[in-house]
């Protein structure tokens, strides 16, 4: 089998997904009510009427906490690939993934030094 006939599935693929966002929006577009009336512009929120001000701050914390999550989240997606794939790697592929581990423990002792207590 030819090399472009290996990977036409994944052009199309590709391509289907490259046009699902604009055609979801075109239709979208020619869907949706084109006046709006009074029952559209209602906040809706689990049935009942906001009270006070939606604008609340959050403190950094929470975001940071959040950003940390995010990134040790993909760690483990990087170290789960690492330990399946352990056996056949070779020495300079285990030092280097050593060599990640130790600059994320210098980044986790980092963060938790800076934190005065620790809230989490």
């Amino acid at each position: 089998m030819s090399l472009i006939a290996t990977y036409l599935p994944f052009l199309f693929v590709g391509i289907i997904s490259m046009g699902f966002a604009p055609a979801a929006w075109l239709m979208s577009r020619l869907l949706r009510p084109s006046q709006s009336t009074a029952w559209t512009e209602e906040t809706y929120e689990c049935g009942s009427v906001p009270i006070g001000n939606a604008r609340v701050q959050f403190r950094m914390q929470y975001y940071a906490f959040a950003l940390i999550f995010v990134v040790f989240d993909l760690v483990v997606t990087f170290l789960i690939i690492w330990a399946v794939a352990f056996d056949g790697l070779s020495h300079a592929a285990t030092i280097w993934m050593l060599l990640f581990l130790g600059i994320l423990l210098l980044g986790v002792v980092y963060s938790l030094k800076k934190e005065d207590s620790i809230w989490i």
